[in-house]
């Protein structure tokens, strides 16, 4: 069910705590990428008169209850992700998630399972109040056993990491609560198109996502799965001011055309910053990794601890210094970024020494020569004097968390006691 752990807590090395070993989620490749965008057209062409795809409707429809414009592209989406339904909502991802788990969370419906872990905040603000029992979804045994007392109805899962060492594979998860007649409601910000399958096409009763986060309009999102959820999920959701509106869909669907190759290509060039980083093309950078922390990303942890002032320095040199929509249509340029709100919570002690850089839009290039730029600065400013200044790490103290379509890369999973993840002597390695 689950990838090894690294059985160990991470270890502070001088100059800074190490990263955890992270498992990341596997990535599309190129090839699928595009079979995908061509099956989206083909789910579209099903549903859509070409002439329609150029106009759109507003207001509750009669005989649907919402846009006609809307329903159509709710019927391709259920399309396209083998799904019973699919019903469009405001409020982006975390309105997606909040209005599948208001149909869950009804009285009467027993506690909901949820992983041992900080929870994504706007998740913690909807599950304020709601008798949750929490169990870590890396132990098998742990979950069987919670599963066996017949006290739990649904279950919730975040698709990509909590805790930054998490490692559980989410079809194996919703195997196994399904077989204990325990159905699920699957987090898929983040996830969904960047992975080969979803919560709902590895048998989730519901994926919930933001169409926001690929490209769509602000405050998008969207509950795909089984036709008695998702009709609960519409059925409240019957106000006229709560509707997507048809020019909304249709705006998302555009969207949603291009994210598989778009995704497809920042995986590749993350897999390849990875790379470049861990064989020392920039001094000040001591590790990295590669982690599904919210978005796929690059965990980088420095020298020094400028954690904090390296996102406005890079920001001077073309990187956003914070997140529109981790992925929105708004975001571009490479993002240089502290760790998010739930990976801190889990590792607070990384604050001042990592930050989570995302390609975006950008090439290698860019990512590296932005970093090193900014790494430079600071530098210069001083702040990084008193730690040993921009020394390089030997190769023999970095260690990269590849992405596993990549041939070229590094072991995904690498073993913690391997010489490679050895501390970093304070400062670093002395300088050639």
């Amino acid at each position: 069910m689950t990838a090894p752990r690294d059985p160990a807590p991470t270890p502070t090395a001088p100059g800074g705590p190490r990263l955890p070993v992270t498992y990341p989620l596997p990535t599309v490749p190129l090839d699928d990428a595009i079979a995908r965008q061509f099956r989206l057209l083909e789910c579209t062409a099903a549903h859509f008169d070409g002439r329609e795809l150029f106009a759109a409707d507003v207001g509750v429809v009669p005989e649907s209850g919402r846009p006609r414009t809307t329903a159509r592209v709710e019927a391709v989406l259920a399309d396209f992700f083998g799904a019973e339904d699919a019903a469009l909502v405001q409020s982006a991802g975390t309105g997606a998630i909040r209005a599948a788990l208001d149909q869950v969370t009804v009285p009467g419906a027993g506690p909901l399972l949820i992983h041992d872990a900080p929870v994504y905040r706007t998740t913690e603000v909807t599950l304020r109040g709601t008798d949750t029992v929490r169990v870590d979804l890396n132990d098998p045994a742990a979950l069987q056993r919670a599963l066996s007392t017949g006290r739990f109805r649904w279950a919730y899962v975040q698709h990509t990491r909590q805790r930054l060492g998490d490692a559980y594979e989410l079809g194996a998860v919703l195997a196994v609560c399904r077989a204990a007649g325990v159905r699920s409601v699957v987090d898929d910000n983040y996830a969904v198109l960047r992975v080969p399958h979803c919560g709902v096409e590895l048998g989730a009763d519901a994926s919930c996502f933001s169409l926001f986060k690929l490209h769509g309009p602000e405050g998008v999102g969207v509950v795909v799965g089984a036709g008695d959820l998702v009709g609960r999920v519409r059925r409240a959701n019957y106000s006229g001011g709560g509707q997507v509106q048809g020019h909304q869909a249709l705006d998302a669907l555009r969207a949603l055309t291009h994210v598989p190759v778009m995704w497809a290509l920042q995986s590749r060039v993350g897999a390849e910053v990875a790379e470049r980083l861990a064989a020392g093309e920039v001094a000040g950078v001591a590790e990295v990794r590669i982690a599904n922390a919210q978005d796929r990303c690059l965990l980088v942890r420095l020298n020094a601890p400028v954690a904090r002032a390296l996102p406005e320095a890079a920001a001077r040199h073309g990187a956003a210094p914070y997140p529109v929509g981790a992925n929105s249509r708004y975001e571009i340029a490479p993002l240089v970024y502290r760790l998010s709100g739930s990976s801190l919570a889990d590792a607070p002690e990384l604050a001042d020494w990592a930050v989570r850089v995302n390609p975006m839009r950008a090439g290698a290039d860019l990512v590296v020569n932005v970093l090193r730029r900014a790494l430079a600065d600071l530098n210069a400013r001083g702040d990084l004097d008193a730690h040993g200044g921009l020394c390089p790490p030997a190769p023999a103290a970095q260690t990269t968390e590849a992405d596993p379509n990549t041939p070229t890369a590094p072991n995904t999973h690498a073993d913690p006691s391997t010489p490679t993840d050895q501390p970093t002597p304070p400062g670093g390695p002395p300088c050639s």
